[in-house]
Order: C-alpha cells, then sequence, then structure tokens
C-alpha cells in the first residue's frame, strides 16, 4: 500500500544497538511518520507504513549508507532497498484491491485484529528468540512505562482507523487511484504542523503541495466529471450510474480520512508523546522490539473493543473471521510482514530513498492496476502520476531551498 503504522521511533527515542534487526509488522503504510525533525527544520513527513528512523541521544538521524551526501549518489544496496520499499508499497495496494474488489462480506474489524496479532507474535518471537531474552521482561518494560502505553491510545485509534479505512477505500475506487489520493497525507501532515506545532513552510515544500494537489485532482478528474455528466436530468441516467457515483465518492472519502488521521497522529506524537521525558523506563536496556509489542497490544486493545462493541453478535453467530478467503488472508500477513522488511533494510534507508519509493510505487501500481484489473486511465492520469511524483520528491528532497531563487 503505498499506503499507511505509527512508528514506535515518534512514540519513543530509544537508541537500539547497532544493526539489529527490529521485527514491525505493521501495515504499510497506512501511513507512518518522520518525526524527529527540530522545531526549525522542516515539518513532519509521514513516509510508509512501519518505517523506523533510528534516533541517537533523542534528535540525531543516524547516517543512511545509501548514499554519500557528497556525490548525491545512490549505491547498489539504495537500489535494491528501493525496488523492495516500491514493490511492498505496491503489492499491498493491489492485494488489498484483489481482495475488496467484489466487497467481500466480512469484517474489517477482523483483519485489523489480524495485523496486530501477527506484529505482537513477530515482535516477541524476536525477543525470545533472537535477543535470547524472557517474557518477564517484556512484562516489566510494560509496568515500566505504563503512562507512555496510556498516551499511545490516540495514534493507536488513528492508526486503526487508517487500515480500517483503508479496507473501504479499496472496496470502492481503483488501486491507481488510492496510490494517488492517499499522497494528500503530506497536505494533512504539513497543515496540522503549521496550525499545532507553528512550523513554517520552506518554498520547496509550499510549491511540492502545490504540484501534489493539481496531481491529485488531475488523476480524479476523468471518473468525477464522467460520473458528473450523468445528471439525474439526463434519459441516460440510471440507478447503476447512481451508485457508481456513490461508491466512488465513498473511496474518495475514506481516502481523505486516511490522510486527515495520519497528519494528525503525526502532530499529536510529535506534541505530546516525543514531549514526555519524565519516563521511569530506561530507554537504553529495550530494543524497539519492545516498543511493537507495546504498540500492538494498546491496539488490540481498542480495536478489540471497537469489535466487541460493533460487532458482537456477527461475532457471536458466525465467528471472527467469517468469509474470510486465502487472498484475505495473504494480504493480513502481507500488510504485517511488511513492517519487518522496511526494518531489515533501514540501515541503508533515508527520507530521500523513502520518497523515491513512494514515487515509484505510485507509477508501479497505476501501471500494474492498469493491467491486471483492466483500470482505464488515460493521458490525464499519467499527468497527473508525473505531478504526485515530482511533488513527494521534493517534500523529501535535501538541500533544495538553497538551489532556489
Amino acid at each position: 500500500m503505498s499506503s499507511s503504522a505509527i512508528d514506535p521511533l515518534q512514540l519513543q527515542k530509544r537508541v537500539p544497538s547497532a544493526g539489529t534487526l527490529l521485527p514491525n509488522g505493521a501495515l504499510s503504510p497506512h501511513p507512518s511518520f518522520h518525526m524527529t525533525a527540530p522545531e526549525d527544520s522542516e515539518p513532519l513527513a509521514p513516509t510508509g507504513i512501519g518505517a523506523k528512523r533510528c534516533v541517537e541521544n533523542g534528535d540525531a538521524e543516524p547516517k543512511s549508507e545509501t548514499a554519500s551526501p557528497q556525490s548525491g549518489s545512490i549505491s547498489s544496496a539504495g537500489l535494491k532497498v528501493l525496488a523492495l520499499l516500491a514493490v511492498q508499497n505496491c503489492s499491498k495496494n493491489l492485494l488489498m484491491r484483489y481482495v475488496m474488489k467484489d466487497r467481500p462480506n466480512f469484517l474489517t474489524s477482523a483483519a485489523v485484529i489480524g495485523v496486530e496479532v501477527l506484529k505482537l507474535v513477530f515482535s516477541t518471537m524476536y525477543i525470545l528468540g533472537v535477543e535470547k531474552r524472557s517474557v518477564s521482561t517484556i512484562i516489566t518494560y510494560m509496568r515500566e512505562d505504563k503512562k507512555n502505553s496510556m498516551l499511545l491510545a490516540v495514534p493507536a485509534t488513528a492508526y486503526s482507523l487508517q487500515m480500517s479505512l483503508e479496507y473501504v477505500a479499496l472496496a470502492n475506487i481503483d488501486a491507481a487511484i488510492f496510490s494517488v489520493l492517499v499522497q494528500l497525507k503530506l497536505l494533512a501532515t504539513a497543515t496540522f504542523a503549521v496550525l499545532v506545532l507553528r512550523r513554517k513552510l520552506k518554498k520547496v515544500q509550499l510549491i511540492s503541495l502545490i504540484l501534489l494537489t493539481a496531481g491529485v485532482m488531475l488523476c480524479n478528474s476523468k471518473q468525477l466529471t464522467g460520473l458528473g455528466n450523468k445528471t439525474t436530468d439526463n434519459e441516460d441516467y440510471t440507478d447503476a450510474d447512481q451508485e457508481e457515483l456513490k461508491s466512488h465518492m465513498r473511496g474518495i472519502m475514506a481516502t481523505l480520512g486516511i490522510a486527515l488521521s495520519s497528519g494528525f497522529a503525526s502532530v499529536y506524537t510529535e506534541k505530546v508523546i516525543k514531549g514526555q521525558r519524565d519516563r521511569n523506563v530506561l530507554r537504553g536496556d529495550y530494543s524497539l522490539a519492545y516498543t511493537q509489542v507495546q504498540l500492538a497490544l494498546v491496539s488490540l486493545v481498542i480495536i478489540g473493543t471497537y469489535a466487541l462493541i460493533k460487532d458482537l453478535d456477527v461475532i457471536l453467530e458466525n465467528g471472527l473471521f467469517h468469509n474470510f478467503n486465502g487472498p484475505a488472508f495473504v494480504s493480513i500477513f502481507n500488510s504485517a510482514i511488511g513492517g519487518l522488511i522496511v526494518a531489515a533494510v533501514l540501515k541503508y534507508a533515508d527520507s530521500v530513498l523513502k520518497g523515491y519509493a513512494t514515487a515509484v510505487s505510485v507509477i508501479m501500481t497505476g501501471v500494474l492496476s492498469m493491467v491486471l484489473f483492466g483500470t482505464q486511465l488515460n493521458a490525464i492520469y499519467f499527468l497527473g502520476i508525473i505531478n504526485v511524483v515530482c511533488a513527494v520528491l521534493l517534500y523529501s528532497g535535501k538541500n533544495l531551498e538553497q538551489d532556489m531563487c
């Protein structure tokens, strides 16, 4: 999915041991966020769900092995990372669209629960199997950091909402449209950062947001124009046309909801959770796998409560995973394992590379959606993609401001 988990490194500033591979298991996408920029730096930049950012001493971003700042070139390892991240984002969108295109009657809350359970299992297995530590260390960690666990309820709720909305969006709009529209999370995050954190946007970021908005409008112009030309005054207007219009608008609204919750969660994490300095936990004693366990448990409590309140009768009658088929379970596993892939290649990635990966995944999703699902795309759509790709690269680029007049 190109798309959107909450990055645990936004939630706390712990230092993992060098070279540690951290199991994530978050979706993808629905977005995580880079929250480590200092107050006078660029606004927050959400990235693919499950991406991690190692912060030393609470502020500094580790150097990436992807490229040398002097040369600006990308190493072969960096290119492999770019391909891996792009494929992960693209495959998530396409797989979820395949699962949801016929609108199967299953509980989206069950899918979210499945993802969180897998995240919890993967993270616990890592702690027990790789770090060779005991379950008691997890219990100790949760007890010592219980204040932060309560603060996690807000971003965890936003994350669960994003995952649920992804299913709604991809049941109603094509993966090609979704992959473009969801990039509005950049605009949402920048807007919340300006309003709440009083950040100032750089010129290059303003340009990127304008390009992004224009690109999204171009990519959606054909669908909205075609459907809008059919009005109730037209004798050719049918109930099917009306339902198609409603479905498309439902998908757009769900995607906008993803973008808004992504931006809000980013700013909340920056302003509230990272502002907490009085934790009892010794940060150096625990790896980020513990944060994954913490976030998964909080998310399970939230989405579990929601499922019991809203879907209890259905669950008691048919079971939690009623009407789930093979592709649906594969989609859950793909969403959970996506974060592991990102974590495995973290040391080669930086914000620029992640921007490249997002741009490539948008293009791949559009082309493959046309090939696999017969999505009809025209020249205006691809012009919109060019705008969106340029916007993503500008927003995540480095040292571009000094090159502008």
